[in-house]
C-alpha cells in the first residue's frame, strides 16, 4: 500500500534541538518501494520504534544539507546497507552534499551506495521504480535545496523563501503536496515559507491533498497548526492536514 509516515515535524533549529517534536524527515513508499526523505536527528532511533528495518530502505533523498535534514543520513546509509553487505541503496541529494567543504555524506559510506544521484533543477532521477525530479531550486540560506516530485504523485516542498516563481515551476493538481511550513508569519531574514505562503500555494496550485509540517519553534508555541490546517481546509475545499510525529498518510 502507497503511502507516507512522519519520522517527525519539527523544523528550524529552535523546534528541533529543543525536542519540541521529533524530525528524522517522512518515509515513502511508492510502488513497493520504500524512500527515506530527508534523515535529521533521531531517524534512525525512529525508524527502529516504528518496528522498520533500515534494510528495506531503497533510496534516500536529502532536498538539502542543514543539520535538520541530514544528520542521520550517514546511520541510515550504514544501517540500510547492512554495513556494506548489501549494495541495494542509492542516494539522491545536492552535489554539496557528496563533495566539498559542506560535504555532510563520509567517504566510507559514500563507497556503500549501489548508485549516486546529484539533484539538478529540471532533472529527473530514478531507481528501483521511485523517479524523483528536482522541479525548483529554493533560495534559502545560500544552501543548494530543492523542490522535489516523486513519481509525479507527491511534491516536496522543502524549506524556501517564498518566489512567485514556484506558481509556474511546481505542478498543478498533484495528488499529495507537503509544505515545509517553518512560519506563522514572515520573520527577515529567515528563508522559511509562512502559512501565508503555504495558502498562496494552495490556492494557485489546488493539489488533492496538503500536509502542512516542519513546524518553526514560534510556530508551535504561539499557535495551533491543527486549527490553521482546518481553517485552510474550510476556505479552499482541500483536505489539508497539519502533521504529527509518526502520523500516516495513505496515498
Amino acid at each position: 500500500m502507497d503511502r507516507i509516515v512522519f519520522l517527525g515535524t519539527a523544523g528550524g533549529r529552535a523546534s528541533v534541538f529543543r525536542f519540541l517534536r521529533r524530525s528524522g524527515g517522512f518515509l515513502v513508499w511508492l510502488s513497493g518501494n520504500l524512500l527515506h526523505v530527508d534523515p535529521g536527528p533521531g531517524a534512525f532511533v525512529y525508524l527502529h520504534q516504528l518496528g522498520i528495518d533500515p534494510k528495506n530502505i531503497d533510496l534516500v533523498v536529502l532536498s538539502h544539507i542543514h543539520l535538520d535534514h541530514s544528520s542521520d543520513v550517514n546511520a541510515v546509509v550504514e544501517a540500510a546497507t547492512d554495513g556494506g553487505k548489501l549494495k541495494g541503496v542509492a542516494l539522491f541529494a545536492p552535489r554539496s552534499a557528496f563533495d566539498g567543504r559542506d560535504r555532510v555524506i563520509l567517504p566510507f559510506v559514500r563507497e556503500r551506495l549501489a548508485w549516486e544521484g546529484f539533484l539538478e533543477e529540471g532533472k529527473e532521477l530514478s531507481y528501483k521504480g521511485i523517479s524523483v525530479k528536482a522541479v525548483m531550486k529554493h533560495t534559502h540560506h545560500a544552501t543548494e535545496t530543492y523542490a522535489l516530485l516523486f513519481n509525479n504523485r507527491i511534491l516536496y516542498v522543502s524549506c524556501a523563501l517564498y518566489e512567485d516563481r514556484m506558481l509556474k515551476a511546481y505542478p498543478e493538481k498533484v495528488e499529495l503536496m507537503i509544505i515545509n511550513t517553518t512560519l506563522y508569519r514572515k520573520t527577515n531574514p529567515i528563508d522559511h515559507l509562512t502559512v501565508e505562503d503555504a495558502e498562496r500555494l494552495i490556492e494557485h496550485l489546488r493539489p488533492q491533498k496538503v500536509v502542512l509540517t516542519h513546524f518553526g519553534y514560534e510556530f508551535l508555541l504561539q499557535h495551533d497548526p491543527k486549527r490553521i490546517a482546518e481553517e485552510l481546509s474550510n476556505k479552499h475545499g482541500i483536505k489539508v492536514i497539519s502533521a504529527e510525529d509518526f502520523m500516516e498518510v495513505k496515498l
